[in-house]
């Protein structure tokens, strides 16, 4: 049996440790969105609402359908697991990025240049793609969190006019919603903390 002592020691060890990890999750946050390359990504709206966290706008980008003759290390059977990806993106005339090429698992062997970014996202399983068919990319910023009330008429908006996001990505290709724009307005900011 423990004794009051080792017990209290325990418990203060254990909320110690969750507390760190929390931090952790928070401020590795923060660092890509201080210190992340900016870029800017045309999005697609989908539906803007959470029982749990309020009003939302769920995001589709052009970047989240990859085609399959941009894969560099494509399998010759067209048979492609769940896994990592990295898109190499570009900047375009209208400002915003775009995808140039991609590679499964790791990152690319050439660094990005001056007007490029490595994005990591991951890939939905597909089985015998043909040349014109596309790979499903997910980046973990499908979803942007907005004051209560706001996401229905923002929903609306995105199906007259072209909106967009500000992301920053990491050192490793993790990016991070910084900012929802219309056009160049920029209507929300994330928070760093």
């Amino acid at each position: 049996m423990m004794r009051p002592k080792h017990l209290v020691l325990a418990a203060l060890a254990l909320a110690i440790v969750q507390i760190g990890f929390l931090s952790w999750i928070i401020l590795a946050r923060a660092a890509v969105l201080r210190d992340g390359r900016e870029i800017l990504l045309k999005v697609e709206p989908v539906d803007p609402r959470d029982l749990l966290r309020g009003d939302y706008v769920r995001l589709g980008y052009e970047i989240s359908r990859i085609p399959v003759g941009m894969v560099a290390d494509m399998p010759a059977d067209g048979t492609v697991a769940a896994g990592n990806i990295h898109v190499r993106l570009r900047r375009e005339a209208d400002g915003y990025w775009g995808a140039a090429s991609a590679k499964l698992g790791g990152a690319p062997e050439q660094p990005a240049g001056a007007e490029e970014v490595d994005l990591r996202g991951r890939v939905a399983p597909a089985w015998n793609l043909g040349p014109d068919a596309t790979l499903s990319v997910d980046y973990g910023m499908e979803r942007f969190y907005l004051p209560e009330g706001e996401g229905r008429p923002i929903e609306r908006d995105m199906n007259v006019r072209s909106f967009g996001i500000v992301a920053a990505v990491g050192a490793d290709g993790t990016p991070q919603i910084k900012a929802l724009m219309d056009g160049e307005t920029k209507l929300f900011e994330e928070p760093l903390y």
